[in-house]
């Protein structure tokens, strides 16, 4: 039988009975009218031929003619198989600044994962984890890339035709800088900021020349690593602009135009030397007036992590409480239903080119969230190829720490890399077989399976949330859980045991990649911790306290799950952070002991 290559291509004929021996002649044809990255691959009795018109499409019609040698049947098939790209960016951004920076061994295996998937960009989200000159104080404690580790993932991806390019915030998410007295000063508001409640130490940089030339100089010491004339400059959630030290200039002249000032001071210098500038949209797709004043070669990055079937779940099952809260915050919630199209609305409007920007939707979940990640990555991939959008950024946040391992994210990766490549040829595409059969290499099919069935959990809580699971938020915060974040008692029944199945299914398992092992160690952890925040939602009550005779054991359980997930940290990950991830299990922890006494 015929074998489909993944991704899967957007023509393909097959002829049985007849096909090229093992040693057939392999002819390489240059052709300038093959569509960019693009190629033709066709083998018959009398041998194989590759028609390209760059050196991306050769690479992508050998790797193809290689999935099929793969096959038994290779020998007594012809194929003639026609394929390019919808986005000629394909990218998968990776965040290393949440707690768990990856050791060499695991970036390796991340490039491992997008040659696969056929992915050409990859953009490492850094905060404080690289080590800069001269901030040895920020970044001391958390085991950060250095410029050796970038040059040597940057050979790497080069030979795997894969653009390595800089990711560095510049505007907000700066609070690792922000807490040390020397950099302190910097800051919009200095005593931080209070958000839904919560106060927060400062995050965001007073917009002046003073800090732009700050993180500009930044930008000098780590660049250099990378050879791609591209670079992302982040600039999203500036949450405390405008409220402090620029709330004047903002009042006089308007919150967007002194976030974009700040902005373009930023992208300005490499713009001048030839680069492309990405930066994320929030903010700027906010402000109409800011449509006619982006620079040539600065690129704003349309983002959104929820799907538009979730979204309306959300907005549909909200109390008016809910949806005050929201509207306090100036969310649109009848926009929310529109997914890409509403985050992109003004940039639409305008005819501003942009690029869109989903995620894996691993982060805050311990196990994914499945649906999600397929209905937003289809989402973007729609939206952006209706407006002609150049670049697909395929996302996996560590928001609140990485408890989530990598192989959580390799599915929903390979996923975005499918649809980024080709959309309609690769929405149902079966990628728990993939995952088995070209990834983890299990010949029993069963991982893939599990990491699949496994992410889909969260759906059937019945308790839909926006960027996150409920079995994360009970594990992280038990006693701030809102009423719309409790599942029902019969889905937390049934989740269990689809969850206990997993468990007993991944026994089975037989993966001969190399991190095989890894994968399931990792995976059987987050299974566990997943069946353990369930049975922590079974013995919670209404107030958030927990049940004195069950609580002892609970207490005692998650004290071996700790150990474990110090354990598989060291497996993947670089000493600093850990503590960071360790610390977060606290709340659960004292919650737990209160109910003991």
């Amino acid at each position: 039988m015929p074998v489909t290559p993944f991704p899967r291509p957007k023509s393909m004929t097959t002829t049985t009975g007849a096909g090229p021996a093992a040693d057939a002649p392999l002819r390489v044809v240059l052709d300038p009218s093959v569509p960019a990255q693009g190629f033709r691959l066709q083998t018959a009795p009398q041998g194989v031929t590759v028609t390209h018109a760059d050196a991306a499409g050769l690479r992508h019609g050998l790797a193809t003619l290689d999935q099929l040698r793969a096959d038994r049947g290779f020998s007594s098939t012809s194929y003639d198989i026609s394929d390019h790209p919808d986005f000629p960016v394909r990218g998968f951004m990776l965040d290393v600044s949440r707690d768990r920076v990856p050791t060499r061994r695991t970036l390796a295996r991340w490039v491992e994962v997008l040659e696969l998937a056929r992915i050409n960009t990859f953009e490492l989200y850094t905060e404080h984890t690289y080590a800069f000159r001269g901030e040895q104080e920020v970044w001391q404690d958390a085991s950060p890339l250095t410029a050796q580790d970038l040059q040597w993932l940057d050979a790497l991806c080069a030979s795997r035709g894969i653009d390595l390019v800089c990711n560095q915030n510049s505007l907000g998410h700066m609070e690792r800088f922000l807490k040390h007295p020397r950099h302190a000063q910097r800051a919009e508001n200095e005593d931080g900021f209070t958000v839904r409640e919560v106060h927060r130490a400062p995050s965001t940089l007073e917009p002046t020349p003073e800090n732009a030339a700050f993180v500009t100089g930044l930008l000098e010491d780590v660049v250099p690593n990378f050879r791609t004339r591209r670079l992302n400059v982040g600039a999203d959630e500036p949450f405390e602009l405008g409220t402090g030290k620029s709330a004047q200039r903002a009042a006089e002249v308007g919150l967007g135009t002194v976030y974009w000032e700040y902005v373009t001071s930023v992208l300005q210098p490499w713009l001048d030397r030839g680069y492309t500038v990405e930066f994320w949209a929030d903010v700027f797709g906010d402000h109409p007036e800011l449509m006619d004043k982006v620079p040539a070669g600065a690129v704003p990055v349309v983002w959104q992590y929820d799907s538009p079937q979730l979204l309306a779940e959300v907005v549909d099952a909200a109390s008016p409480g809910q949806v005050q809260e929201w509207e306090s915050f100036g969310v649109d919630v009848t926009a929310l239903r529109d997914g890409f199209r509403d985050r992109a609305k003004l940039l639409l409007d305008a005819g501003i080119p942009f690029w869109v920007a989903p995620g894996a939707s691993n982060w805050n979940s311990l196990l994914g969230r499945w649906d999600n990640a397929v209905g937003n990555m289809v989402d973007a991939a729609e939206v952006g190829l209706a407006n002609g959008a150049q670049g697909y950024l395929n996302t996996s946040w560590g928001d609140h720490g990485h408890w989530d391992p990598p192989s959580v994210a390799f599915g929903p990766v390979l996923f975005g890399g499918a649809v980024s490549w080709s959309l309609e040829q690769n929405r149902d595409v079966d990628v728990a077989a993939v995952l088995s059969d070209a990834l983890l290499l299990d010949p029993h099919r069963v991982v893939g399976d599990v990491l699949v069935r496994a992410g889909k959990v969260c759906a059937r809580l019945g308790a839909p949330l926006l960027n996150a699971s409920p079995l994360c938020l009970v594990l992280r915060e038990p006693d701030q859980l809102k009423d719309w974040a409790v599942p029902a008692p019969g889905a937390l029944t049934e989740v269990r045991a689809e969850l206990l199945a997993c468990l007993e299914d991944l026994r089975a398992a037989d993966p001969a990649c190399s991190d095989g092992d890894v994968v399931l160690r990792e995976l059987t952890l987050v299974l566990r911790l997943a069946e353990f925040a369930v049975r922590v939602f079974q013995a919670r009550a209404d107030d958030g306290s927990f049940d004195a005779a069950v609580a002892p054991r609970l207490l005692t359980e998650l004290e071996h799950l700790v150990d474990e997930h110090r354990t598989c940290w060291a497996l993947r990950s670089r000493p600093g952070g850990l503590a960071e991830s360790l610390a977060a299990f606290a709340p659960l922890r004292h919650a737990l002991l209160r109910a003991t006494h």
